[in-house]
């Protein structure tokens, strides 16, 4: 998994996609290889987590992405022309797809060996700490619907490029973090066919994060029913149900979802990413 290029990893919201990207870079970087985790729309989760583990953090801003890549293509008075025009910024920004293509050219950008950025040092991995499920499909696939869209010319040229990275397993990997809940399962089962359809790409990876313990066997909880007046007692029937719940998600997952799944415990407390990196540590190994 950590020698592929680039990693994209998204699911639906709240379900602790960003402590698992941080994780994977963090690994990354305890495993030798120059990591940046990259996260979209300014957001600075995870930063001190995994700059503290030694891999780099960046933050994607699609408006810094356009001025970088106008600098990149055009003579530079135009280039800083365009940058302050505030129409030519709207129309960017009123363009449907544009945000995500802009931010998908910056994360290929930082996966190539020559970088756009003057003196930049490549990564042997970036790490992406995408959207959630359906804007992450949508950012996925920006590069090849506005190739097929303009048919022609520097755009078309840099969409299939950006495409052909994309939809090659050798160099990209997409996982999926879900929880062992309906609504998250169901939602990662909509993110694999959204993948296939939309680029023809699969899920290399399902980590399933939160699995609660199973503490009690059927016959102690049955022995416990009769004690449920018992507010301890009571709280641990509760946790009892959920994981039985959790269980019977994760097998659903397992039975549709066509990809290698791992699971990370639930952690008391919050995310702790030094314990994710170390479960998923073992699961690639």
């Amino acid at each position: 998994m950590l020698d592929h290029r680039l990693l994209f990893v998204t699911g639906k919201g709240g379900v602790g996609k960003s402590s698992v990207a941080a994780a994977l870079g963090a690994l990354a970087a305890e495993r030798g290889k120059r990591a940046v985790v990259a996260e979209v729309h300014r957001r600075t989760d995870v930063e001190h987590v995994v700059t503290a583990a030694g891999a780099d953090h960046v933050s994607i801003d699609p408006q810094d992405a356009m001025e970088e890549y106008l600098v990149d293509q055009l003579p530079r008075a135009l280039a800083e022309l365009l940058s302050s025009s505030r129409a030519f910024a709207y129309l960017a920004a009123a363009t449907p797809g544009m945000r995500e293509l802009l931010t998908v050219g910056k994360v290929w950008e930082l996966a190539q060996d020559q970088r756009r950025t003057p003196g930049a040092e490549p990564y042997d991995l970036v790490v992406v700490d995408a959207p959630a499920t359906g804007h992450g499909v949508a950012m996925l696939a920006a590069p090849k619907t506005f190739a097929d869209a303009a048919m022609a010319g520097p755009i078309a040229r840099q969409g299939r490029i950006i495409h052909e990275m994309l939809a090659d397993p050798a160099r990209t990997a997409i996982v999926a973090v879900t929880t062992p809940e309906e609504m998250p399962v169901n939602e990662t089962l909509a993110l694999r066919d959204g993948l296939e359809q939309a680029n023809g790409q699969h899920l290399a990876l399902v980590v399933v994060n939160g699995l609660r313990r199973k503490r009690l066997t059927a016959e102690e909880a049955g022995a416990l029913e009769s004690h449920r007046e018992h507010p301890a007692v009571t709280a641990a029937l509760g946790l009892h149900v959920l994981a039985l719940e959790q269980r019977a998600q994760l097998r659903r997952l397992r039975r549709h979802i066509g990809a290698p799944t791992t699971t990370v415990p639930y952690i008391a407390g919050g995310a702790d990413i030094a314990a994710i990196a170390r479960r998923l540590d073992g699961a690639l190994a």
